[in-house]
């Protein structure tokens, strides 16, 4: 069969990559094509755009390149003509993998969409187009089954593919100490970083990680670089401060911390998985009106994966207006020095990896979608 994927960001790189690994591990004659980053060029070879030139953040950057989103749209169209596959699977990457949807569908294409744009959080009327285009939705969060129910659409939940991600790194973590030797570290306990995988999250939101790191003298604070941003971004944001950045070392360096810093993503799931307790981080420049207005369309209490999962608030949030020094200081205190509030998170992390089930998602889907395309080749 014939693959041609697309994902935009670096969440998506990583579960493409891992889609596939399975794919090829079902399908041997199978051939991709991809949109994507270094994840997923170890199974696909030379993407035909680099996730480095497509995360655009918000309404102003994305009006700023409208140019270059217009001239990837062509680009992608006439990609998909010239390799012409069984199949187009998206990854998220809702307002760019909507177009191509439904150029897809009108080509006569399969669509698969794995990994649901979060339209049950905002523009739910997206759920329109995805009814109209996409044959087969394969969803990764447990209440997304009910949300499309609710529209007569039924999606195949097939686990979540951060659990296959990090049950693959398992057997190579390393003891503390020869992590810290290995990254030249000092034996402080590690608090980590993790500022956004965009260039305008990091810009907004590492400034202020890191002025709460001279309150914690006791503890070495280490950002996890982004594979998508380069160096030298983190450099002049860090400054004179001695903070190290580690670069595809996310999970090691959330396994030996003791507590994280986290943008809201997929992230504040990777790090409850973990086993990490941590203060989810989001602010926006829009504005405080502007937020508190965009804040009441969104149609969910919560903005972190571990909250939405388990319907309540088990991990801290803090956003816009309580995103500043002050409060990230005092949460993290408790966090580091309040055992009892720190052993309450760990006990919704449980509950929460009980309601995500078991690896296997990716390996799922890939069976999933290959099954289908074989069904369709018979009939």
């Amino acid at each position: 069969m014939k693959y041609y994927l697309i994902a935009g960001e670096a969440s998506g790189d990583l579960h493409g990559s891992n889609l596939m690994k399975s794919l090829k591990e079902i399908d041997q004659e199978a051939e991709f094509r991809f949109w994507g980053g270094d994840l997923m060029s170890v199974y696909g070879g030379e993407p035909v755009k680099h996730i480095k030139e497509l995360a655009f953040m918000g309404f102003v950057k994305v009006v700023l390149n409208i140019r270059a989103i217009a001239k990837n749209l062509i680009l992608c169209k006439n990609d998909i003509l010239k390799f012409n596959p069984d199949v187009v699977i998206l990854i998220d990457y809702a307002g760019f993998n909507l177009q191509i949807a439904a150029f897809a569908k009108s080509k006569g294409i399969r669509v698969h969409y794995y990994i649901s744009p979060k339209i049950w959080a905002w523009k739910t009327n997206r759920v329109k187009k995805i009814k109209k285009y996409v044959d087969k939705m394969f969803t990764i969060l447990p209440f997304e089954t009910e949300f499309y129910k609710k529209y007569q659409f039924n999606v195949q939940y097939v686990g979540n593919p951060v659990n296959d991600a990090i049950d693959a790194h398992r057997d190579y973590f390393q003891p503390f100490d020869d992590f810290t030797k290995q990254h030249q570290l000092n034996s402080k306990p590690l608090i980590a970083l993790l500022p956004g995988s965009r260039k305008q999250e990091i810009k907004l939101m590492l400034p202020v990680m890191i002025e709460v790191s001279h309150f914690f003298p006791n503890y070495q604070f280490v950002i996890a670089g982004a594979p998508a941003i380069d160096l030298e971004l983190y450099r002049k944001i860090i400054g004179p401060h001695e903070i190290p950045i580690l670069f595809d070392q996310t999970y090691e360096l959330l396994k030996h911390s003791n507590a994280a810093l986290v943008t809201s993503g997929t992230a504040t799931l990777e790090t409850a998985l973990l086993n990490v307790p941590q203060i989810v981080c989001y602010t926006t420049n829009i504005g405080t009106l502007l937020y508190k207005i965009g804040r009441k369309l969104i149609k969910v209490k919560w903005i972190s994966l571990v909250n939405l999962i388990l319907n309540y608030e088990a991990v801290k949030e803090l956003t816009q207006n309580t995103f500043k020094k002050e409060f990230l200081v005092k949460e993290l205190d408790l966090i580091l020095h309040n055992q009892a509030y720190r052993n309450s998170m760990l006990s919704h992390y449980q509950r929460l990896r009980k309601q995500m089930g078991e690896p296997g998602a990716s390996q799922k889907a890939a069976a999933l979608m290959y099954h289908d395309l074989k069904s369709i080749r018979v009939s």
